[in-house]
């Protein structure tokens, strides 16, 4: 590698927190210190856009991008990320279609893009924690919906927490690494030198871009290629250490105190790898691991570590997680197995209008009106007048439902166009 390089030193940290994963010293100069005026193509325009190698929405984007040039802005690459998904209320669909972009990306470049894999397998795990979501769009506007208890309500909120922090890694990250594909790390660096809360992902790509050139390199020394390595494997833990604790973390603080305990004891993180004695080997659970390890003085006089605890999840992720994926991720073929499989389900999966199961808009699926059309069909609404006191003049107002012992006039009974929704 030639050229001249200069050392400027940088500051990556977008706020004033306490660093809680430490870089080596020099590491953030040595990942600043490149040659800008060589840019070298990703991959060729075939492997990009053969047929199953991405969804259709994305291979429509990059179509685009090759035609029409790259966005020159964040807010247009972060618009083009998004018309990759559909609605926001589709959630079962949206997390699919965000696990498949997450395994394109590492496809695209498997020396490179760790991170995107670490983030395909654990989107494509969210799934199960989005199954509340699930069953409110299938109660939606029946009976069972007005029977079920608050605690209900705050389960369905906090696994709408988990799928906005789904969708947030997403819209804060997807669009670095497409971009990056597409046009290279001189892109990056004119739209993100500016932005104070993207410097650690600057500076991630830069290590990135520097240890793909030499793993590139068929004439690079073993010695080299091993350090190269380390440096792709410390920008993406940068990239991780800044979506738990910018993006991840503000949104696990919302999280319930009853939601939060039953999140811990489901994290769990397996890369389906065959045979029984291989996936033990890479089985990581959070619960099981913390408190094996956990240091009562640490926990800061709690009982059990919480993964919605930065500290807690840090150390988990750092000290079980990436070892694992790292094991994995050197025998390609059983990771692109794993990666192609979400790339198939994305692409075989049956299009079908979703029905929301969040309020988003307000504005209801047509699955979801006819539910209550078929509900009010079954059961009619009665209205009677009772008289409510308010102030010093009594107010008739209507109360829905047959009164017990009495005969419902013919006149009360509301047909379902004219009554107003049962929720």
């Amino acid at each position: 590698m030639t050229g001249t390089r200069s050392a400027r030193s940088v500051t990556v940290r977008p706020t004033s927190l306490p660093p809680r994963y430490e870089h080596p010293p020099g590491f953030l100069s040595r990942a600043r210190r490149l040659d800008t005026t060589r840019v070298r193509p990703v991959r060729s325009r075939r492997v990009l856009t053969e047929e199953g190698f991405g969804g259709d929405r994305l291979l429509r984007a990059l179509g685009s991008i090759q035609q029409q040039g790259p966005p020159l802005t964040i807010a247009g690459w972060k618009a083009v990320v998004e018309g990759l998904l559909v609605d926001e209320r589709c959630a079962g669909d949206r997390n699919r279609q965000i696990s498949s972009c997450y395994a394109w990306a590492y496809m695209a470049l498997p020396t490179t893009f760790k991170w995107a894999g670490m983030a395909a397998i654990a989107s494509h795990h969210v799934r199960v924690a989005l199954l509340p979501l699930h069953l409110q769009s299938s109660f939606r506007g029946s009976a069972a919906q007005l029977r079920r208890p608050g605690r209900w309500r705050v389960l369905t909120q906090d696994a709408n927490t988990l799928r906005a922090t789904n969708n947030a890694i997403f819209d804060d990250l997807f669009w670095v690494h497409l971009a990056y594909v597409t046009s290279g790390i001189g892109l990056l660096r004119t739209l993100l030198r500016g932005e104070r809360g993207y410097a650690p992902v600057l500076a991630a790509f830069e290590a990135l871009d520097r240890g793909r050139w030499v793993l590139e390199d068929a004439t690079a020394s073993p010695a080299a290629r091993g350090r190269a390595r380390d440096l792709v494997w410390e920008g993406n833990l940068i990239l991780l250490e800044h979506e738990q604790r910018f993006v991840v973390q503000p949104r696990f603080d919302r999280l319930s105190g009853r939601y939060a305990p039953v999140v811990s004891i489901g994290s769990a993180t397996t890369f389906e790898t065959r045979g029984p004695c291989r996936a033990i080997e890479h089985f990581t659970s959070f619960y099981l691991y913390t408190l094996g390890r956990a240091n009562p003085r640490g926990l800061g006089g709690r009982l059990c570590p919480r993964i919605t605890n930065y500290d807690d999840r840090w150390r988990w992720l750092v000290s079980s997680v990436v070892p694992r994926f790292r094991r994995v991720d050197t025998d390609p073929l059983v990771i692109q197995t794993i990666l192609r499989r979400i790339l198939d389900e994305d692409r075989h999966h049956p299009s079908s209008p979703c029905s929301p199961s969040i309020g988003g808009d307000g504005a209801p699926s047509e699955r979801a009106a006819s539910v209550r059309a078929r509900a009010r069909d079954r059961s009619p609404l009665v209205v009677h007048a009772r008289p409510r006191t308010a102030g010093r003049r009594g107010v008739a107002e209507p109360i829905q439902g047959p009164r017990p012992g009495s005969a419902t006039p013919k006149s009360s009974v509301v047909t379902p166009s004219r009554c107003t929704d049962p929720r």
